[in-house]
């Protein structure tokens, strides 16, 4: 097989093929909500986050990939069109995959996680990078095999056996992939090209974004056309904005240059990218569950889970978003007195939401002026810290 090695000189640099690949996961965000829309239970909720996390690490896995094997060859095209067409079936099995299309969503993900890090072990044979995914393959081929077991088992066994094979899933890069006799990989080991995960993030942050946008339009176009919808439709269309606002504007464009000063760039990527970017595109996508509810029942009174959405997926956001930052480049006082500040007021505006019954349109609202509040705090402290640095 001719060297199929990622140039560095590549740099960020995302090819077609990938922003391609990344078109299957607007289907899967898409079906993820969908499903969590209609199992709003404490079971539901479980089972949304197993296949979440399935969902993620296989995308996660493949961005990591391309930041070694060059997309624009064409044996790594064909994995990831191959990894596509499984993604879609794994995608389109999840309204069922605790029920009839359990083994088609875990055999699709299986695979995933095994032909992935073979075809790399094989194509980089010879090389660290070879030895790097034959130690992953390892790992992934218990999870994937754990995956497949489950699948064939009773629905409540399938979610216990399904845990574990995430716990496997999400373990592996925290335990450098240690294998008995050969011990684990040193994250140095693995050449990074940072400018590239950080513009794979991005896009993956940006089509969770757009599940909300797309949640937003899909119950308004069935409004009524009147003043209050339309203030419900500025109130639901802010958080999005702020969400954005938030991380493009004032932590992303900080990540790269951080990454390349770093003296173990792997590490912090793993921790912020792998990680906390998995809190961060989930509490996205509560949030668009939320924000839909709210617009096909602006005035319904505000019941517990009604605020766990509305008031948990942006604390969710918050949460994914500080240990992102913490983990490329740490939180500094007043980035960490801000989150702290904005998690407790979103709790405590949840907890009297859910108790006093006020209309969701009102907690949204609420919701909406504290994440502006918070837009404004990071913009003047990024001013601040500019002028700072200027001077």
């Amino acid at each position: 097989m001719p060297a199929l090695g990622r140039a560095r000189s590549k740099g960020g640099e995302v090819a077609t093929i990938e922003l391609f690949f990344d078109l299957v996961y607007v289907f899967a965000f898409s079906q993820l909500a969908s499903f969590f829309a209609e199992h709003l239970t404490g079971r539901g909720t479980v089972e949304v986050i197993v296949m979440f996390g399935g969902v993620w690490w296989v995308w996660n896995y493949t961005a990591w990939a391309t930041n070694f094997v060059d997309p624009a060859r064409i044996p790594v095209r064909i994995l990831l069109v191959v990894l596509m067409l499984l993604s879609l079936v794994m995608a389109a099995s999840i309204p069922e995959a605790f029920g009839d299309r359990g083994p088609q969503f875990a055999i699709a993900l299986a695979a995933m996680q095994v032909v992935r890090p073979l075809f790399i072990a094989i194509a980089m044979r010879g090389q660290q990078i070879g030895r790097n995914y034959a130690h992953l393959l390892a790992w992934s081929a218990v999870a994937a095999a754990v995956w497949v077991i489950g699948a064939f088992c009773e629905p409540d066994t399938r979610l216990i056996v399904w845990i574990v094979a995430l716990a496997i899933d999400v373990a592996a890069p925290l335990l450098r992939t240690w294998l008995p006799r050969f011990g684990g990989i040193d994250m140095r080991m693995w050449e990074l090209t940072p400018a590239h995960l950080v513009e794979r993030n991005r896009l993956i942050f940006i089509i969770a974004l757009g599940e909300t946008v797309l949640s937003i339009g899909r119950e308004f176009m069935h409004m009524e056309s009147s003043l209050y919808s339309f203030v419900a439709l500025g109130v639901a269309f802010a958080v999005p904005v702020a969400f954005w606002w938030l991380y493009f504007a004032h932590h992303s464009e900080r990540t790269e240059r951080r990454l390349e000063e770093a003296d173990d760039p792997t590490a912090l990527a793993r921790g912020g990218f792998a990680y906390a970017h998995a809190i961060l595109v989930g509490g996205v996508i509560v949030t668009a569950v939320g924000t839909e509810k709210m617009l096909a029942h602006p005035h319904d009174e505000t019941t517990t889970v009604y605020a766990l959405l509305l008031a948990g997926g942006p604390a969710l956001f918050y949460i994914g978003l500080a240990l992102f930052v913490a983990s490329i480049g740490g939180l500094d006082r007043f980035e960490s007195t801000v989150t702290a500040s904005t998690l407790a007021v979103l709790a405590a505006i949840g907890v009297v939401a859910a108790s006093t019954g006020i209309e969701l349109l009102v907690l949204a609202a609420l919701v909406a002026a504290i994440l502006a509040a918070g837009v404004a705090s990071a913009s003047w402290h990024h001013r601040n810290d500019a002028a700072v640095a200027k001077s």
